[in-house]
């Protein structure tokens, strides 16, 4: 029998804000953090729109200011979200009350699983200037580049710098994992953590997902591959013509719920299966029919052991891309039928976080629940006529059970399913 494991803590920082209540009160109220970009001049840019993170300092995000010089603002995103999620946890009091012994026995079964976007094109922003001056002469760059590129360059990059300082910070020093998987890293961090808890190579686990794809490369190549949005995200609607970058990150606490709760600690929810699988078709395509992400779905819900009648809402991927949002529709109907649940998305609010997009989702869809409620996407005014019948609404919905389903996509035709039920 595998272990019921559960959710102690939450963290989110994104262009809506700093704190998961915060936010979730921005999702509900409709309101949007997608705005014209202000980390680089987009007076003379086709695209403008990002949601980024604005107006705050880095010693809000990461206190230490030496640890600035070693990590980049992703980095800064990451820590930032699993500081809020152990801090809500309670871990770390809890640690603080048990004997010498048992202290370091708890730190040795805590574990870290992080999912980046490995490097953006940000980190050989460095090396431009000594391009620039070499002037194609390699021999003169390679004399030059250590004036204009920072000694810590390596240190700043390393995919795994959250992994390793939120086990530095805490002294957690248990199984870990950095999961470089483009839009699935942070929902899969999430998935390997409940698979630890279960295999009980741990006893509680954080997982956390960062990145921040908005940068002038990153937005010029994903426009010109025809997946960015003018305006905002539009999911499922029939005017839909891309998405939007946000960034930004989010973190959960998994617990086996035994653990938690012999320590009276908050439960948000219940972790309760995953799925993964991959199209095979290429880097960009996508099976118009939806197989990968319906097949995904199928794992997920036999990892659960459930059906889908029990599930009460889905949080989709719905990143507002026309296939997309057309081959999602296609996977829902072909596994819940007539029967589908109530169906949302929140990239509208608060933009593609790539890496972080899955599991930043996870814990709104824990806050629906919680609420009882199913938000609406306030930028749908027509649902696409070919994606019908979608239980999708600009208005707020009611779920009809206690169980989300979460729906994350990435490059190469992978598909993420994850299962998420309310605490009582």
């Amino acid at each position: 029998m595998n272990p019921q494991i559960v959710f102690t803590g939450l963290g989110v920082v994104c262009g809506a804000g700093l704190k998961v209540d915060g936010i979730w009160d921005a999702i509900r109220h409709g309101q949007s953090s997608i705005k014209e970009i202000t980390s680089w001049d987009v007076s003379r840019w086709p695209l403008k729109m990002a949601a980024e993170v604005t107006g705050v300092d880095n010693r809000t995000l990461v206190e230490d200011r030496k640890l600035h010089k070693m990590i980049s603002r992703t980095d800064l995103f990451g820590l930032y979200a699993a500081n809020c999620a152990v801090q809500q946890s309670g871990l770390l009091g809890h640690r603080e009350s048990l004997d010498p012994a048992a202290a370091v026995q708890f730190s040795d079964r805590s574990g870290i699983y992080a999912g980046s976007g490995a490097a953006n094109y940000g980190c050989n922003y460095d090396f431009y200037p000594a391009l620039a001056a070499a002037d194609g002469d390699l021999n003169k760059f390679g004399g030059q580049f250590s004036e204009s590129v920072n000694p810590m360059w390596l240190l700043r990059n390393l995919p795994n710098n959250v992994l390793c300082h939120v086990g530095i910070r805490y002294n957690f020093k248990g199984a870990n994992a950095c999961v470089t998987n483009h839009c699935a890293g942070g929902i899969l961090a999430l998935a390997e953590a409940a698979a630890t808890l279960r295999a009980n190579e741990a006893d509680r686990a954080i997982a956390v997902g960062h990145d921040t794809p908005c940068e002038p490369e990153s937005v010029l190549h994903f426009m010109r591959l025809g997946l960015m949005a003018a305006e905002t995200v539009r999911p499922f609607d029939q005017r839909r013509d891309g998405t939007i970058f946000g960034e930004g990150a989010a973190s959960v606490v998994l617990e086996k719920a035994a653990d938690a709760q012999a320590r009276g600690a908050a439960i948000f929810g219940e972790f309760l299966g995953s799925g993964c699988v991959t199209e095979a078709t290429g880097v960009l395509r996508l099976r118009p029919d939806g197989d990968g992400l319906s097949r995904a779905i199928e794992l997920a819900l036999a990892d659960a052991g459930i059906t889908p009648a029990q599930v009460g809402l889905v949080v989709a991927h719905a990143n507002g891309t026309p296939a997309s949002d057309a081959s999602e529709a296609n996977a829902l109907r072909h596994v819940f039928g007539e029967a589908m649940p109530p169906v949302t998305g929140f990239k509208w609010a608060y933009g593609h976080l790539i890496a972080a997009s899955g599991i930043v989702d996870v814990v709104f869809a824990l806050l629906a629940l919680r609420d009882k409620i199913v938000p609406g996407i306030p930028t749908l005014q027509t649902l696409d006529p070919a994606l019908a019948p979608l239980t999708v609404s600009s208005a707020p919905q009611t779920p009809r059970s206690d169980i989300a389903l979460v729906l994350c996509r990435g490059f190469g035709g992978l598909n993420v399913a994850v299962l998420v039920r309310a605490h009582p």
